[in-house]
């Protein structure tokens, strides 16, 4: 048998009764860090052989995971904190065990994301996670452009060191808008810091962020001009042309050269 279990982001009584049992009756525990799992489980009076299953040895993992759940071990997978193979190692076991016929389970628990979506009190009916961007900006861009008439939230998970270049991302693709950083969640310092994605995220960067951002307008009525009316919109207005570009590329949620040709002659 091999079960997912989701682990606390933060604090350690946030574990489910069900994800201590199987811990206790696993033969095995896969974990992405050995030191961070066995934390946990020396909370809880648990004592178990731990294996690593981490993004570097993650296929290897896998494969050995199979194989002694088909010699009948109990195999309990988990990550440092919240759910396996969600911004975390264990999607390539999932499939992995997947295409070999192999069943396992999952184990619900806690989630960063959602409990920042909640913090927030940005709209929740409909939301996109994004997990961690892209590591080049304009990869990050290109991205996030998909959702510049999006109407509905936005979660990112995002390490204090990125989090400049991710909001600098975020108001260059999406303009604008209304977004709350979320830290240390669950824990004795929880936070939620309110700001714009024009003004930035204020502050010494400490901790891993969720970062909540409210949605856009759907649709944009400046969508419906020609890309060279696009343009000269932005023109009118007193920005140059190549701010002008800028702009339209991205209400349309395209990359400035393919409106480059349209505004040669401008």
């Amino acid at each position: 048998m091999i079960c997912f279990a989701a682990t606390p982001i933060g604090n350690l009584k946030d574990i489910t009764l069900r994800a201590l049992e199987e811990l206790k009756a696993a033969d095995v525990i896969f974990c992405e860090d050995t030191r961070h799992t066995l934390k946990l489980l020396s909370a809880y009076g648990i004592s178990k052989p731990l294996r690593s299953c981490h993004k570097f040895n993650e296929r290897a993992a896998a494969e050995k995971i199979l194989s002694l759940s088909r010699e009948g071990k109990r195999v309990c997978v988990v990550s440092d904190a919240g759910m396996p193979a969600v911004s975390d190692p264990g999607r390539e076991v999932c499939r992995i065990l997947t295409e070999a016929g192999e069943p396992y389970t999952v184990l619900p628990g806690a989630n960063a994301a959602l409990c920042a979506l909640v913090l927030s009190a940005f709209p929740s009916g409909r939301f996109t996670f994004l997990g961690f961007l892209p590591e080049k900006q304009s990869e990050k861009i290109a991205l996030l452009s998909r959702f510049a008439h999006s109407g509905e939230t936005l979660l990112l998970h995002c390490a204090p060191q990125d989090a400049d270049e991710y909001v600098s991302a975020l108001f260059e693709a999406l303009g604008d808008r209304p977004a709350c950083a979320v830290r240390e969640i669950t824990k004795v310092h929880e936070e939620r810091v309110f700001f714009t994605l024009r003004e930035g995220l204020a502050g010494e960067k400490r901790g891993e962020y969720v970062l909540v951002v409210g949605g856009g307008e759907e649709e944009n009525p400046l969508n419906a001009l020609s890309p060279r009316e696009h343009v000269l919109h932005y023109m009118g207005e007193g920005y140059d042309k190549k701010e002008a570009l800028k702009l339209a590329a991205r209400d349309r949620g395209v990359s400035k050269s393919e409106l480059y040709r349209d505004a040669l002659d401008l």
